[in-house]
């Protein structure tokens, strides 16, 4: 059902409108943590080295289809705030149309390029054959990853954050269940978890841009609509190529951050790999919410709404906090059994080195998340190049000193040290971007 976030309290709205989308990305999260599971569980812990070197590449191509997917949803949101539904319609259409274009670009890159760069992270061979296998695999579902991307930020943009929970949920008990039967039963090994993990994908992916279609032709609107059009491209790339941009270079960035593990070896690659894995679904969770953030905004800045923006940002913040501290807690004090999930022996530099990770990043969650909050203003308003400023500024200082700290006695904890540095920075930058461009921009107190 289609959400006007244009009215009632912006706290009660916000919150109504970002627990789905939370609990959207808990699943998720299960969904991609459910590879590394089985594959450290039930085949070892090269496997889950080999999933976890590979998932580092795959968010190149994540990052596309994230990017567009911001793109279209804040668009649409700001034509669904402003009630211009004739217009709206030619952006959903426009934006499926630039998607499968991109999306072949990136299949043919993946296909002649996948195992360079498995070779320039300085992949150990060992693992060089399950991870280009997975990869490999990996590039048939992105067609599913990309619509499926873009079909939740478009039932976003018109306030509906609960029909893409249900496709998650769903979809993520489905992809466990399959990936342990793919590899516990039918003994495919990492191909089985790759497998599991695209016929996951391609049914969440065909059903929700059914119900995409279905719910558009539900909007009424007068005249013929035009199923694309330059100038409504050019305005969802003004918000996408930033989104793009900032995406990449944090996957770029991580690429070279897990260049630089592959260095001490296959154990602290898998530990690394686990602990990465928990970090992303408290990042990625709160960056959703960001996004939640992000469609409130637009959707009242095209209602003319100024004053509910700043009342979202405040609102947005204590929710995130609220998330956010029990899992600091969590990944504190019980993070080597979480990290144990992942791994088939409780002893060893493997659970030593994720446990590490843990206790290191986790107390910054708080921290990073206020950028997050900011930044999901910024894209709302179309503050893109702030945006990406202060998202450069983490990835070079944590690239950086993930590079010289490492190279100390130290060894790989100074990797696990560059990111809450990286964070800070960023942080501030972001609050800074808020409290002049947007306050500016909205003519705030």
């Amino acid at each position: 059902m289609n959400k006007d976030l244009t009215t009632g309290k912006p706290s009660t709205v916000l919150w109504r409108f970002c627990l789905p989308l939370f609990g959207s990305i808990i699943f998720q999260q299960l969904y991609n943590m459910a590879d590394s599971f089985v594959a450290g569980k039930f085949i070892g812990n090269n496997a889950l080295a080999s999933v976890g070197n590979s998932y580092e590449i795959t968010l190149i191509f994540i990052a596309f289809a994230f990017g567009g997917n911001i793109g279209c949803s804040i668009i649409v949101s700001q034509l669904f705030g402003a009630k211009q539904y004739k217009e709206l319609k030619t952006a959903v259409y426009t934006a499926v149309i630039a998607s499968g274009v991109l999306c072949a670009a990136l299949m043919l890159f993946g296909g002649l390029f996948c195992e360079q760069l498995l070779l320039l992270i300085n992949t150990p061979d060992i693992l060089l054959a399950d991870s280009k296998l997975y990869l490999d695999i990996y590039l048939l579902s992105l067609p599913f990853v990309f619509y499926y991307n873009a079909a939740t930020g478009i039932f976003s943009a018109l306030g509906d954050s609960k029909t893409p929970f249900l496709f998650l949920a769903c979809s993520s008990i489905a992809n466990i269940a399959m990936d342990i039967l793919f590899v516990a039963v039918f003994k495919m090994g990492v191909a089985g978890v790759a497998w599991a993990t695209l016929i996951c994908q391609g049914i969440s992916c065909i059903l929700a841009m059914f119900f995409v279609f279905a719910r558009l032709r539900k909007i009424k609107t007068q005249g013929k609509i035009s199923k694309f059009s330059w100038p409504m491209l050019k305005r969802i790339a003004i918000v996408a190529i930033p989104s793009i941009l900032q995406q990449s270079f944090v996957s770029v960035g991580n690429i070279i951050i897990q260049g630089i593990i592959n260095g001490f070896g296959p154990a602290v690659i898998a530990g690394s790999s686990a602990a990465i894995k928990l970090n992303s679904m408290v990042l990625t969770s709160i960056t959703t919410l960001g996004n939640g953030i992000s469609n409130f905004t637009a959707q009242n800045l095209g209602a003319q709404k100024y004053d509910r923006i700043h009342a979202g940002f405040k609102a947005g913040l204590r929710l995130v906090w609220l998330i956010c501290l029990p899992l600091v807690l969590l990944y504190f004090f019980a993070g080597r059994y979480l990290v144990y999930l992942f791994l088939d022996s409780p002893v060893g530099d493997a659970i030593q080195t994720g446990t590490l990770f843990l206790q290191i990043v986790s107390p910054f969650y708080l921290i990073i998340s206020a950028k997050l909050m900011a930044d999901g203003v910024l894209r709302g308003v179309g503050s893109m190049k702030q945006f990406v400023i202060s998202t450069f500024a983490d990835l070079t200082l944590r690239v950086l000193l993930a590079a010289v700290l490492s190279a100390t006695p130290i060894g790989s904890a100074g990797i696990w040290m560059a990111w809450p540095s990286g964070w800070l920075i960023a942080t501030v930058l972001s609050l800074l971007f808020y409290k002049t461009t947007i306050h500016k921009k909205l003519v705030l107190q």
